[in-house]
């Protein structure tokens, strides 16, 4: 909480103005505020835990809800594995994700690259507003 709004909070508590004008210096206060981001991605800065998937969704007048949180630490410990499998091992996994449309190499895959992604992740946020949907994805 603000400075100024505890003010407002406390005149109205000792009863210097009434409920209605302390609704009117707080609205006033908040137009003067610049915006500031709500929700999951209102977090303190620091570093990243978990990469966070949510959508909401209508699927034939039914609501939805998906929410997925993952640990960052299992995405690093899973690229630090995949350098143990075998190189024809990984051929064969790149040759199936090509036909299946996913034009991935996972030999490219290393963990420094993966520290890159997270520290870029950690400043984004996707979000897709469709008329049957919701979809979110951000760190926390």
């Amino acid at each position: 909480m603000n400075e100024h709004r505890k003010d407002i909070l406390d005149m109205l508590a000792e009863g210097k103005i009434t409920a209605e004008e302390a609704e009117r210096l707080i609205t006033a206060l908040e137009r003067d505020q610049p915006p500031t981001a709500a929700g999951p991605a209102a977090r303190p800065k620091g570093k990243a835990k978990y990469l966070r998937v949510v959508m909401e969704f209508l699927d034939d007048g039914e609501s939805g809800r998906l929410n997925v949180r993952i640990p960052l630490q299992l995405l690093r410990a899973g690229v630090q594995l995949a350098a143990l499998i075998p190189p024809q091992a990984l051929d064969r996994a790149n040759a199936e994700l090509s036909k299946s449309g996913v034009p991935f190499d996972l030999t490219q895959l290393k963990p420094e690259h993966l520290e890159a992604l997270v520290e870029h992740l950690d400043e984004t946020i996707v979000e897709l507003e469709q008329p049957d949907g919701h979809l979110r994805v951000f760190c926390e």
